[in-house]
């Protein structure tokens, strides 16, 4: 991945643990902003059968260059989840001063 600005979503049991990653996320400067969202419901396959859940959101602006080699293996190790969501999404299109912002806040 390159280092265009990517938005992450990721979902938590509760705003604890997401406090927790979205700590983990900035002190390391793998993240310029997170946003804690929910509670949310959650409807989902897991093992076999239809779940329903209340979860959080974390909305997580950062560079793609980061996601692989930082974001993931950062978030895996402080998530409670067996096989956590961590999407990311190209951002195609933003202020470029809030752009600039992202890339400076986050070192590579």
């Amino acid at each position: 991945m390159d280092s265009e600005a990517i938005v992450v979503f990721i979902t938590v049991p509760s705003a604890e643990a997401g406090k927790t990653i979205a700590k983990a996320l900035l002190e390391n400067r793998t993240a310029a902003c997170v946003n804690i969202l929910g509670p949310i419901q959650s409807h989902y396959w897991w093992e076999n059968e239809i779940q329903e859940d209340e979860e959080f959101l974390l909305i997580v602006k950062t560079q793609a260059a980061l996601f692989e080699s930082r974001l993931i293996p950062q978030v895996k190790a402080v998530h409670p989840y067996e096989v956590p969501e961590i999407v990311a999404l190209p951002i195609t299109s933003g202020s470029e001063s809030y752009l600039k912002w992202i890339k400076e806040s986050t070192a590579e």
